[in-house]
């Protein structure tokens, strides 16, 4: 029997959302990733569909034609009942450097403040767990990063930058995060990340999956220059570890 009760509803005329309960939990992530494999092997024509999980919901988009939402609504309906266990994709955990230094960190300094920690102990902090990808999304290759400990909790900055730089890493409520390429942005930026986090030339362009984990570790200037050059020419590997479900 599947745990929790979803939804169906449509989403213009070439797409569905199935919504599950509003909570941000692994178990419910991981039940839309298993629904996700599941549909797979369900939805009709290689290469139609597009499916997009994150927190709480499954989008499916069409890229052929537009659905018959009342046919579509039932199939999933009745598919969700009859799921059965399915292999999950595989999961890794990514082990990503960050230089948090002021030049990096604009904001590393204030959030350090607020939330009554020196600037070293933030780090420790940041750098002391593991976090779930979430979602991915706001700019291509944006991960959403959830399971921060309550004491790094920030709110968003009242007023966004106009550009905040490619790589920078940062902090708001309960997330953390990368910025994949400069664009206007309202995080807290506690430092900066040297490797390219979405290359189009790539497939997939982004190495990292809805349901993996991200570790961060901190590095020295050079280290960072070191990296940085790594991750512009395409030797640089990050590191990873299959994940045990």
């Amino acid at each position: 029997m599947n745990p929790y009760a979803i939804s169906v509803k449509p989403f213009g005329e070439e797409a569905v959302l199935i919504e599950w309960p509003n909570r941000v939990e692994e178990a419910i992530l991981k039940d839309i990733l298993e629904f996700n494999k599941y549909l797979q092997e369900k939805l009709p024509g290689s290469g139609r569909w597009e499916q997009v999980p994150a927190y709480n919901s499954l989008t499916l988009i069409n890229n052929k034609e537009g659905i018959d939402f009342e046919d579509m609504k039932k199939k999933l309906l009745g598919w969700y009942t009859e799921k059965k266990a399915v292999d999950p994709a595989p999961r890794y955990l990514w082990t990503l450097p960050v230089c948090y230094t002021p030049e990096y960190g604009e904001d590393l300094k204030e959030v350090a403040d607020l939330l009554d920690y020196s600037v070293e102990e933030l780090i420790a902090e940041h750098t002391a767990h593991n976090y779930t990808v979430y979602g991915i999304g706001f700019l291509p290759g944006f991960m959403y990063l959830g399971g921060i400990p309550k004491a790094l909790e920030t709110p968003r900055r009242s007023t966004p930058r106009l550009k905040v730089p490619s790589g920078s890493v940062g902090l708001a409520g309960k997330q953390t995060g990368i910025y994949p390429q400069e664009s206007p942005g309202g995080w807290n930026i506690i430092g900066n990340c040297p490797i390219p986090i979405f290359d189009v030339t790539k497939n997939p362009p982004s190495f990292v999956s809805v349901g993996d984990k991200i570790r961060f570790y901190s590095i020295t200037q050079g280290e960072y220059d070191l990296r940085k050059i790594e991750g512009e020419v395409g030797i640089y590997k990050p590191e990873k570890e299959l994940l045990d479900d």
